[in-house]
């Protein structure tokens, strides 16, 4: 069984900057992988010629179950709201995805709190104030494996370090209460041993991932819970649609 992780940065090329679906599609096929979380996801945004990346995705893996759960809803760093559980497919939006080859039993959200930082209003004679963070998401999904039943969750943490590490707790005790054994990955913006230190979950993967060409950290990563196998084998992709590597990792 092949899990893999993967910030797509909307899918957008280090080199031309442009987004085209054959890239992307080789990116997966390269991955090959039977789960796969995704972050930094677009849906009918214009950036990405309003492209559903996520469905483009899962037809390449031939995903028996695939969800969409958008953090927010309009286009990061321009304008946008916190989304709700009803926006799902319904306007241009931005979050995080899980594709499974697997059938999924059960799907679940965890909407994560955002803090507030001090920075410029965009309106009001460039006065300082109070700005919320890009809200943040869990996508949680409970899947009839080859290894029996297991809950596997993606997400795409807070830069505010302190922060982050309260998300990711946030997330870990919601997929605590799902069926064993369980395992968060993402891209959770900290280094190790940070998110082993925050959830006491054991981290699967030890690898740097970021920046994708030549990478320096890991804020890529993969933490379980509760009886697996043993990790057979791990693997790290610098792909020409993301500014971060791919982590990918079998069991």
């Amino acid at each position: 069984m092949r899990i893999g992780s993967f910030n797509l940065q909307h899918g957008r090329s280090l080199s031309d900057g442009r987004v085209l679906p054959e890239r992307l599609q080789e990116a997966v096929r390269l991955l090959d992988a039977d789960v796969l979380g995704l972050q930094e996801v677009d849906s009918n945004q214009e950036r990405s010629d309003g492209r559903h990346l996520t469905r483009e995705v899962a037809e390449e893996m031939g995903a028996a179950d695939w969800r969409f759960v958008p953090a927010l809803v309009g286009t990061p760093g321009v304008e946008w709201r916190h989304a709700h559980d009803q926006d799902v497919g319904a306007e241009t939006s931005y979050g995080c995805s899980l594709v499974s080859r697997y059938p999924v039993r059960e799907w679940h959200v965890v909407r994560l709190p955002a803090p507030r930082l001090p920075g410029r209003r965009p309106t009001g004679a460039g006065r300082i104030g109070w700005l919320l963070d890009e809200p943040r998401v869990g996508v949680a999904a409970v899947i009839e494996a080859p290894l029996g039943l297991m809950t596997v969750a993606t997400t795409h943490l807070s830069l505010l370090q302190g922060w982050n590490m309260v998300q990711l707790r946030r997330l870990c005790h919601a997929v605590e209460r799902l069926p064993a054994p369980q395992i968060v990955m993402g891209d959770l913006n900290m280094p190790p041993p940070l998110p082993r230190l925050a959830t006491r979950w054991r981290p699967l993967v030890s690898a740097r991932t970021f920046p994708g060409p030549k990478p320096r950290v890991q804020l890529d990563h993969v933490l379980a819970r509760g009886d697996l196998p043993p990790v057979r084998s791990v693997r790290t992709h610098a792909l020409s649609v993301s500014d971060h590597r791919a982590v990918v990792f079998e069991l």
